[in-house]
């Protein structure tokens, strides 16, 4: 198979996989579905991308199946962490305020917004690819340090996400806003982890003395996932489903903790207090 081929082939399984999302989505009056199947996509087609036998020789390196296996590793957890929470809670806020937006004109700009994100698909499945077909042999310090901020971003992507869960299960929080553990530091600690973990596949991809030019693609993973989290599909419609929902409460707690990036708090923040993302 030609890397064109593959990349071909990889554009119309997308395209069709997110029109399937758009069926679903009405038929089953979930939206949550549209991020779990997402997530299964791209890590389906990043796993592809990362073994699918390119050219001539149909090797596979020991840095294609540690990127494939990060990437596996990812969508599972991401994927079957959304799945659960669409099946107990059903339409995800953010496709709510969209809705809202959008009125009566919602089924077809919900279409085109969802095959807009098959081509953000396509895009970091390209990021993941570069990291995996990097030439250089055996592993280095590159892919020592990717597994190293993976693992940082998946335990805690991981943590943020129960820590937040448990604190929604409780009947005695509702309408109040998660203030303890990571979401401390920012408003949305489980975004920075989901959006570390893309940085790792910058580190194994990038050769730093210029023999692999192909490998600072790799930083477009992490630009365009800062870029959709922060300023497109997830913290604006989030936050205003907050503050929708929770008030002065999440305006206290906007003034008080970082939008993204984890810091310290401008002010003590009692422990339960504020929180919202995925």
């Amino acid at each position: 198979m030609t890397l064109m081929a593959l990349i071909i082939l990889l554009v119309v399984a997308l395209s069709t996989i997110m029109a399937f999302v758009w069926l679903v989505v009405f038929r089953a009056g979930r939206s949550g579905w549209v991020d779990a199947i997402w997530t299964f996509a791209v890590g389906a087609g990043g796993i592809a991308a990362s073994l699918a036998p390119v050219g001539q020789s149909h090797d596979i390196s020991t840095r294609q199946w540690l990127v494939a296996a990060l990437v596996a590793v990812w969508s599972l957890r991401l994927g079957l962490h959304i799945a659960a929470r669409t099946i107990r809670d059903g339409e995800d806020p953010r496709y709510r305020w969209l809705r809202l937006q959008w009125g009566e004109d919602f089924r077809r700009r919900l279409f085109w917004f969802l095959q807009i994100q098959a081509a953000a698909a396509l895009l970091l499945i390209l990021s993941i690819m570069s990291a995996a077909r990097r030439p250089a042999p055996g592993l280095g310090l590159g892919d020592l340090l990717g597994l190293v901020i993976f693992s940082v971003a998946v335990i805690g992507a991981t943590l943020a996400d129960r820590q937040l869960s448990r604190f929604g299960a409780d009947p005695d929080n509702k309408g109040k806003v998660y203030a303890a553990g990571l979401w401390r530091f920012s408003r949305h600690p489980n975004y920075f982890f989901e959006w570390l973990g893309w940085v790792a596949y910058a580190a194994i991809a990038i050769d730093l003395g210029g023999s692999y030019l192909w490998g600072w693609f790799a930083l477009a993973g992490p630009l365009l996932m800062y870029w959709l989290l922060v300023h497109v599909s997830g913290i604006p419609p989030l936050e205003a489903h907050m503050l929708r929902s929770r008030g002065d409460r999440f305006r206290d707690y906007q003034q008080r903790v970082n939008t993204f990036w984890p810091g310290p708090p401008t002010e003590s923040l009692s422990d339960n207090g504020a929180g919202g993302s995925r």
